[in-house]
């Protein structure tokens, strides 16, 4: 009879233990183990982290780091960590979050428009991708695919469309830059070539040219007259004589493309650059700007006229007057000039 009570004891501890060995691993397993205020947070994950690394990310967003970190090495976790982005949701359980962390890796938004340069892109998308911006300035400038493409550095801003796309953060830079190329190439379907071609265009001297229509005015429903008015100067071998080339041809000088410049001075027509199309004829030699796509297809669907002539309308800002006549031109800048004068913009 004692041995029996003996053995009867044991078997109820042993229930007692198995209860509450399942009652942990449920818990472990199944209990919500978050404590974020919000829906959700987002966790990101650097490429070659360690488990200890990710750990430390999440501990301000779990309620128990015990129950997380034996879950996720009884799921073998520590060896399968992959980068990205994660969304961690109120109410999770570390199963789920790491079910999320092995296989949920969240596309994020990559937007860009209107840089001047490849630092400035560079710097505007590692600000968006775990990229750094010497690793995709280093990738961005790479002579060996420029020169497939004929281009230089100078010329490389040309390949980049201004628009959002999806990536995922962890994109390299030679990712970034190899996704850009492939959109570049998509773009340029037979239709848009073939437009250029009967411009006497090639796509970069199209880019460039849109990027001056861009710089020339804001409204997008006046980069069409503004792009047939360049096309029109072009084919009558004058100089383009646009403002903003040679203000990117101080800029370019300087190295300071953070200059605010109001106003172009006679002298400025007199610099040495090849940007400046007030000495040099045909278009300058690459993009001053990234232009929206509004503006390469402006260049690429231009408005059939015959003006050779704009100034700013000051009577509707935004907007220009436009000329057919040298005659007329004169009359219409002799308005701009009394306006910028009486507000005293010497620069």
């Amino acid at each position: 009879m004692y041995i029996r009570r003996i053995l009867w004891i044991v078997a109820l501890m042993g229930l007692l233990a198995a209860g509450g060995f399942a009652y942990y691993v449920y818990n472990a397993l199944f209990a919500p183990n978050t404590k974020i205020q919000q829906d959700v947070a987002y966790l990101y994950i650097p490429t070659g982290a360690s488990f200890e690394e990710v750990a430390a990310r999440l501990e301000p967003l779990l309620e128990d780091m015990s129950t997380f970190r034996a879950v996720a090495r009884r799921k073998k976790y520590p060896s399968n960590i992959r980068p990205g982005k994660y969304a961690v949701r109120s109410g999770m359980n570390n199963n789920e979050i790491i079910n999320t962390l092995r296989s949920a890796n969240l596309p994020v938004n990559v937007s860009f428009n209107n840089q001047e340069s490849l630092p400035d892109l560079a710097g505007r998308i590692a600000s968006q991708l775990e990229a750094d911006s010497l690793s995709l300035l280093r990738a961005l400038g790479d002579t060996t695919y420029l020169r497939a493409y004929g281009l230089d550095q100078q010329a490389a801003i040309a390949l980049y469309l201004p628009n959002t796309y999806e990536f995922f953060w962890n994109t390299s830079a030679e990712g970034f830059r190899d996704r850009m190329l492939t959109e570049y190439d998509r773009f340029w379907d037979d239709t848009r070539r073939a437009k250029a071609d009967a411009l006497g265009l090639s796509p970069l001297q199209v880019i460039t040219l849109a990027s001056v229509v861009q710089k020339e005015t804001a409204m997008a429903e006046e980069r069409p007259r503004v792009a047939g008015l360049y096309l029109n100067r072009l084919r009558k071998n004058m100089l383009l004589q646009a403002d903003p080339t040679v203000i990117y041809a101080i800029k370019h000088q300087t190295g300071n493309f953070d200059t605010i410049i109001k106003r172009v001075l006679y002298r400025d027509l007199e610099m040495d650059s090849p940007f400046n199309t007030y000495k040099f004829a045909g278009l300058p030699p690459g993009p001053i700007t990234m232009p929206d796509i509004s503006s390469i297809e402006a260049v690429l669907n231009p408005e059939k006229h015959n003006y050779y002539y704009m100034v700013a309308d000051v009577e509707n800002f935004g907007f220009h007057l436009f000329a057919e006549s040298l005659t007329q031109h004169n009359r219409n800048k002799a308005q701009y000039i009394r306006w910028i004068n009486e507000q005293r913009i010497n620069r």
